[in-house]
């Protein structure tokens, strides 16, 4: 078993595409930027994370028609450089809610937030202390 991507059902598909590209910096593989699915992949790794228009879904299960709320869900990215990352992201328009912060001694994070409020964390690594 392979996990394909994480999925994140939202319902200003525009929004969240442009958040996830120009902002986030991630790649996308169609450019199907109005969707109603578009896949975004990181420069590094083969996981990814896509969106899928919230009213597709909930015609094929009938079911998640209503807006979620709360938080569903948690994107977690790896980033080399957390404070120059986070900069440039907020230079395009990334409104970072907590951080650039330590987490534990191995890592340290900062939180933002997608346009369907999605939370996103970055992470940066650091070496084991000895």
């Amino acid at each position: 078993m392979e996990l394909a991507q994480v999925r994140l059902l939202v319902n200003d598909f525009a929004a969240c595409y442009r958040f996830y590209d120009e902002v986030l910096g991630l790649k996308p593989q169609s450019g199907a930027a109005n969707g109603p699915y578009e896949k975004f992949s990181p420069t590094v790794g083969s996981a990814g994370i896509a969106l899928q228009d919230r009213s597709v879904m909930a015609g094929v299960l009938g079911e998640l028609g209503d807006e979620a709320a709360g938080h569903r869900s948690l994107v977690v990215l790896r980033v080399d450089a957390l404070n120059a990352y986070c900069e440039e992201i907020t230079l395009r328009g990334a409104r970072i809610l907590h951080g650039p912060a330590p987490m534990t001694d191995r890592m340290r994070v900062a939180h933002l937030k997608d346009p369907e409020g999605n939370l996103v964390e970055l992470q940066e690594w650091l070496l084991l202390r000895t």
